[in-house]
């Protein structure tokens, strides 16, 4: 190749290169021989390894960017490029592989007269000895000597460098490919401190790759490329950075090394370790001050121990930080510490707590016992590190690092101790400890407050003989119990006891023989009675009882019964005798004999007192519920009977489709074939077999008749079309009903394709996540699922497209609306609509009319059900008139 040969044309080059440091000098070398051999010798070459002289790249304003070496003609003051194969530099010097060089004519020019400058340049520098930097112009301008510019810029280097070196921050220049081509000393020093130093510290490496791989870095690689891309003017993070030794956090800020970050950009790591612990110092005093500000709300409004217990544990975990709480209260018999209330502490865990407390052995050797011991605060900031954490495995298994023990003092001796436990290590510091001092005090003074209180009320409020609610707090109950009930539609049975000759014993056997009777009656009744607040003694000789009925009339009169019965055959001991005491027993039920607690009480002494003079055992208020009770009694038991003797029936009313008009299933209905009165429709008898759960036994009976009826109709060639059956809520809340579902459809391989089941829609609504696991067992074994008298639940949209179903029912009331109210017409356009965006069948049901047909067919139903085509049927007359042979 000839060399390129330009005698017109004077040219200086200067060649910034970044080269591997292991062997860049060989690669500069082969530059320079590369140069010297094609360029001519009117060309003045000077090449820089900016990894060893970045001040010099600085003062050029180079920044190491990646731009492709550019030959012109004209004297060459900056020249940035990377080491690069031998043909491509030969491209970046402006040669082609024909020798010839490319030049414009207009270059040739422009040529002419940058030669004529720097030979007068030159000429100067001569004239003047190299003694003067700048010369005047005839304009009076000073002109800058070239050996004067090269000063300057070194200088300049030099002062930005020292610059850069002085700065606390660590600074690294990277290329627009993240490659690290230069940086300050204090990112030198970090990467020799912290093990991180590579050959030339970092120089080569990717810096954008090294962020990526280090995973939480990811979202500063983001920055930085976005930053790179031109995307952002500048990018920023904070970040923690923790050592060993300490914890530190720094600041990360990107900006473009100029205007447009084509050559690169500047990385910048601030330590802001101090400000940043400052901040969370002030966070987590104000976090201890949000606690103890709402505990001393708690502690304002609360009533009673327990729930300052329990809520000021959850306080303290929602907005104190921690992640677990204990409230113990010292029990003065045993010494021993309880734990009363906790939140978040798994039970697991719980229990290692208590039986450590309860240890002869070890509890004296707890923290716990040592903040009782010593009545001072016992912290722990490293608990797999502590001896005095006995349990510190399980504590570091559960997540917890920390631990601060508060004793509380009242009146001078502990009462009990707050514990709180964190998730860090070091989470208690000598700040927060003296505001948890100061809760720990209020809480005290609250559990103080509160003793106090809860001893004057108790003397108020109840019984001393007995420890039983007096009258006055029974009547207050009472009252509550009323408003619950009439919240919620349950009714309630108040009940008035009174011991019978009671006088005599008192008389008899001394006043204190009387109170020792009155004491063992209220300790019977305790354990009797579910809820101790149920119960109260209101009079000299007389107890006091409320029962929830829940609409069961029938279970008061058997709770009633039972507690006669044992009542009579409980004997009392009364020194030196065993006596047997009886009772009577007045009831008012709520609301129907009043409705507020004066008048169930006013109307459940006139009971009593009647009951008294009449003899009887025990007697409701009116007549007519004395009379309702035995008569519903009577009916239950008739009830057990008929389904021993197998004399419920099922009728069948067929469901059509009202496009072919084509028998598409039928619903079965449960008849009682009473042998005294005759046929007995359900709405006289399923309210019974729900309150006394007899439902669970009948409703299997319906499955397992309704699939008898199907396979049948199979085996008779007849059209088996599929059977709907109801299912009640207890049936549908037992737990092994899915199972007793998937025994009875095993009898047959057919058997499951002919059975639906109808649910309602608050059945579901009552307990969603259990109902839609039941119903995915009992679909996926081939069953169809309806959902029975739509529109009259709860039901969100958003619910019924989770539940696995195939059928929508429209309950008859839209279907008789719909007729004369466009609104009622309307809305089950919108059921029918809804129902088949999300793949439903629909059904409307109780359809009497040629004219509810029609809208039906008009609105797109799919079936219809109701008097206008049949009344339900019994199984034979369903077989003769509907279900026609096959083939």
């Amino acid at each position: 190749m000839t060399p390129f040969q330009s005698d017109s044309l004077q040219c200086e080059l200067r060649l910034f290169v970044a080269g591997d440091t292991n062997n860049s000098l060989e690669a500069i070398a082969n530059l320079r021989a590369l140069c010297e051999e094609y360029l001519p010798s009117r060309y003045t070459i000077e090449i820089v390894d900016v990894m060893q002289e970045p001040a010099r790249a600085i003062a050029d304003g180079v920044f190491m960017t990646p731009t492709l070496l550019k030959l012109g003609p004209r004297p060459l003051r900056r020249v940035v490029g990377r080491l690069a194969r031998s043909s491509d530099v030969l491209q970046a010097l402006g040669l082609t592989l024909n020798d010839r060089p490319i030049l414009s004519s207009a270059d040739a020019e422009t040529a002419k007269l940058i030669a004529t400058l720097d030979e007068a340049g030159r000429r100067l520098e001569e004239l003047t000895g190299g003694e003067v930097d700048a010369v005047l112009r005839r304009d009076g301008k000073p002109l800058l000597l070239l050996s004067a510019q090269a000063e300057l810029r070194h200088r300049e280097a030099a002062r930005q460098t020292a610059i850069l070196n002085a700065l606390p921050a660590h600074i690294a220049l990277i290329d627009n490919q993240g490659v690290i081509v230069s940086f300050n000393h204090a990112w030198q020093k970090f990467a020799e401190l912290n093990g991180l130093a590579s050959p030339g510290y970092g120089v080569g490496i990717n810096y954008l790759e090294a962020c990526d791989k280090a995973g939480e870095g990811s979202e500063a690689a983001e920055g930085i490329r976005s930053v790179l891309a031109g995307h952002s003017r500048s990018f920023s993070i904070e970040y923690p950075c923790h050592s060993p030794t300490e914890q530190r956090w720094f600041l990360m800020t990107v900006t473009p090394s100029n205007h447009d970050a084509k050559n690169g950009a500047v990385i910048m790591h601030l330590n802001i370790s101090d400000r940043t612990e400052a901040e969370i110092g002030m966070q987590r005093l104000q976090r201890v001050y949000a606690v103890l500000s709402e505990i001393n709300e708690l502690i304002v409004r609360v009533p009673n121990r327990d729930e300052l217990f329990r809520e000021a544990c959850r306080i303290a975990v929602e907005t104190g930080g921690v992640c677990m709480t204990m409230i113990g209260i010292v029990d003065q018999a045993t010494d021993t510490v309880v734990p009363v209330a906790s939140v978040g502490v798994e039970d697991k865990l719980l229990r290692d707590i208590r039986s450590l407390l309860s240890s002869d052995e070890k509890a004296s050797t707890t923290m716990i016992a040592k903040a009782v011991r010593d009545k001072t605060a016992i912290v722990s900031n490293d608990l797999s590190d502590d001896p005095r954490a006995l349990l510190r495995d399980l504590y570091t298994e559960a997540g917890v690092h920390s631990v601060a023990v508060l004793p509380l003092i009242v009146s001078g001796q502990v009462a009990g101790v707050l514990g709180l436990y964190a998730g860090e290590k070091d989470f208690f510091h000598e700040e927060e400890m003296l505001l948890l001092s100061k809760l720990a005090d209020d809480v005290a003074f609250a559990i103080d407050h509160l003793e106090r209180q809860e001893r004057l009320d108790h003397l108020a409020s109840y019984d001393q003989l007995t420890g039983l609610a007096n009258h006055h707090l029974f009547l207050e109950r009472l009252e509550q119990f009323t408003r619950g009930a009439a919240d919620s539609g349950h009714r309630l049975a108040l009940i008035l006891i009174d011991l019978e000759r009671f006088k005599n014993i008192n008389d008899s056997l001394g006043r204190a023989a009387g109170d020792v009777l009155l004491q063992q009656v209220a300790e019977w009744l305790t354990q009797h009675i579910d809820d101790v607040h149920r119960l109260a003694r209101v009079g000299v000789d007389q107890f006091a009882v409320v029962l929830r009925e829940e609409g069961r009339v029938g279970d008061v009169v058997r709770q009633l019964e039972a507690v006669i019965e044992a009542f009579l055959l409980h004997p009392f001991k009364l020194k030196p005798s065993v006596y047997r005491i009886a009772a009577k027993f007045g009831v008012a039920m709520f609301p129907e004999d009043g409705a507020d607690a004066a008048t169930l009480v006013k109307n459940a002494e006139a009971a009593l007192k009647k009951a008294k003079v009449e003899g009887h055992r025990h007697l409701f208020y009116t007549q007519k519920m004395t009379d309702t009770v035995a008569q519903r009694l009577n009916l239950e038991n008739q009830l057990r009977q008929a389904l021993d003797k197998n004399e419920f029936v099922l009728h069948y009313q067929p469901k059509v489709n009202l496009a072919s008009g084509e028998i598409t299933g039928v619903e079965a209905l449960i008849r009682w074939n009473d042998p005294l009165t005759g046929l007995v429709l359900p709405d006289s008898f399923i309210s019974i077999l729900e309150e006394t759960g007899l439902i669970y036994d009948v409703g299997l009976w319906a499955l397992h008749q309704a699939l008898q009826d199907f396979l049948r109709w199979r085996a008779a060639g007849l059209n088996a079309v599929r059977i709907a059956v109801n299912v009640s809520p207890l049936q549908m809340r037992h737990p092994g009903f899915a199972a007793a579902i998937e025994q009875i459809v095993a009898i047959d391989p057919r058997a499951a394709q002919g059975l639906e089941l109808e649910i309602t829609e608050g059945m579901v609504m009552a307990d969603m996540k259990q109902a839609i696991s039941s119903l995915h067992a009992i679909r996926a074994l081939g069953i169809s699922i309806a959902i029975d008298d739509f529109g009259t639940g709860y039901s969100s949209l958003g619910y019924l497209s989770k539940l696995p179903v195939d059928t929508l029912k429209i309950d008859r009331m839209f279907i008789a609306d719909m007729v004369t109210d466009p609104q009622g017409l309307s809305l089950v356009s919108t059921i029918i609509n809804l129902a088949h965006s999300l793949q439903l069948k629909v059904v409307a049901e109780g359809v009497e009319t040629e004219e509810q047909s029609r809208l039906l067919r008009l609105l797109k139903c799919d079936q219809i059900q109701g008097y206008l085509f049949s009344k339900p049927l019994a199984v034979e007359v369903l077989e003769e008139t509907f279900l026609r042979r096959l083939g």
